[in-house]
């Protein structure tokens, strides 16, 4: 195989992007992850919670995680043969880790909603710290779960596993609940 062709294979997996932490630079992240996850063949709700997990997570990125004059960094990964998608949002802030438990905000306010709505699309969420000053806070949604071992998020699921710190490319365990997931 030459190195074009595992250049190809590789794009069609995985794709980054460096940002500037503000809006139009959360905006740009979203748009061209909505670009590249319609190139792919994935079902199309599964693609439009990508999207909006790209979107929370970047909106975040620029509104806490921002240092003037450095970028933050858009991951997406199709994983375990494109059954399941990583999206990663790494920023220079890692003194500011948010919560894996995030609590709804008052009634009237504006704004503290994002980590919920990553919460209830993503199957496993989590934030892993460094290397210094950096953190990354990752999602993952599986489009065709292994049997008996569905993912219990997307959508409004009950539990998912969150982590927090710990070592993403490690083996984690099966998320608890025993529900189909409704992307897959």
């Amino acid at each position: 195989m030459s190195h074009k062709t595992l250049q190809e294979v590789a794009d069609e997996r995985q794709f980054s992007l460096r940002v500037h932490p503000s809006r139009p630079g959360a905006r740009l992240a979203r748009e061209l992850a909505a670009w590249w996850l319609g190139r792919r063949d994935l079902p199309r709700p599964a693609t439009e919670a990508a999207v909006q997990i790209v979107a929370e997570l970047a909106a975040n990125a620029a509104l806490h995680g921002r240092v003037p004059g450095r970028d933050a960094l858009l991951k997406l990964h199709l994983a375990d043969g494109g059954r399941t998608l990583r999206v990663e949002v790494t920023d220079t802030r890692g003194d500011r880790i948010p919560s894996t438990h995030p609590q709804p905000p008052a009634g009237d306010a504006e704004s503290g909603r994002g980590l919920l709505i990553v919460d209830g699309l993503a199957c496993r969420w989590g934030v892993t710290a460094g290397p210094p000053p950096r953190k990354t806070v990752w999602a993952e949604l599986d489009f065709a779960p292994e049997p008996g071992e569905p993912c219990s998020g997307g959508l409004g699921g009950p539990s998912k596993e969150r982590t927090e710190g710990k070592d993403p490319s490690k083996p984690r365990p099966s998320p608890r609940s025993g529900q189909a997931h409704p992307l897959g």
